[in-house]
């Protein structure tokens, strides 16, 4: 249930065209590693020489020189057809958007990036009706980048009700029968639930309300789907912490 850490972003499923255009985007903030990967430097990109000196690539690009809309729109693309893409291009994006705002003092993908997280989320319904799997990751997608993008070093207040939206979707009836939005709805809420409920306590209560009643009146789930949302509730309940006796019960239980 956890999610993954790793710092790494393979481009390689990329046409030859966009695999350069997102690594010319993403030199302006990360370093090339030998095998192709890219790692989003963790200090600012002048200090990033010291990060990796053995295999850092130094020749940093003006952000200006790079068409940061187009960048944006592949990133979204890529993210609704690869749920574990979508996982870690939250990274990525706050790489970009910081390189940006540090280097030209601009806002030109933050703005792109937005743009399309909202035609996505208004044509939500036809995602789903469309495809799971692209609901799934873009779902995943919002998240992620409602986790990493911050205003002030708070949450964008923008993002919190499409955010919330999308969860209650997961957790309607016909959603909760299905055990791929099941987890997916498990897992955004151990990644942002605590941010969520931080910043509209009262949505959160009412989501959970539709989380409960859908594990009391168990019409349709599995029984995985059950463990996951008995999970989640005593989740929120021990404060958004797993005590070591429920990862112990709810992991060997999934394992089984």
């Amino acid at each position: 249930m956890g999610e993954p850490s790793r710092e790494e972003y393979k481009i390689q499923s990329f046409d030859a065209e966009t695999q350069q255009l997102l690594k010319t985007a993403l030199k302006v903030a990360c370093f090339e590693t030998e095998d192709g990967e890219y790692s989003v430097c963790q200090r600012s990109y002048s200090n990033c020489s010291r990060l990796m000196p053995s295999r850092c690539n130094t020749h940093y690009r003006d952000p200006g020189a790079v068409d940061l809309e187009k960048v944006a729109n592949v990133i979204v693309d890529h993210s609704l057809q690869d749920c574990v893409f979508s996982k870690e291009a939250g990274r990525m994006c706050y790489a970009i958007i910081q390189a940006e705002s540090k280097q030209a003092g601009q806002s030109v993908f933050r703005r792109g990036l937005l743009n399309r997280l909202q035609q996505e989320y208004q044509a939500r319904e036809q995602l789903r009706a469309r495809s799971l799997q692209g609901w799934v990751c873009y779902v995943t997608f919002i998240c992620n980048i409602f986790d990493y993008l911050r205003v002030n070093n708070m949450p964008m207040m923008a993002l919190v009700n499409p955010v919330y939206d999308c969860l209650f979707r997961l957790a309607q009836p016909d959603s909760l029968s299905k055990e791929e939005e099941v987890d997916c709805l498990v897992l955004q809420l151990h990644r942002v639930g605590e941010q969520l409920e931080k910043m509209n306590g009262q949505r959160m209560d009412e989501l959970f309300v539709l989380i409960r009643d859908g594990f009391l009146l168990p019409t349709g789930l599995s029984s995985l789907a059950q463990l996951l949302l008995l999970e989640i509730i005593e989740f929120r309940a021990a404060g958004w912490k797993t005590t070591p006796a429920a990862h112990k019960y709810y992991y060997s239980e999934v394992s089984d």
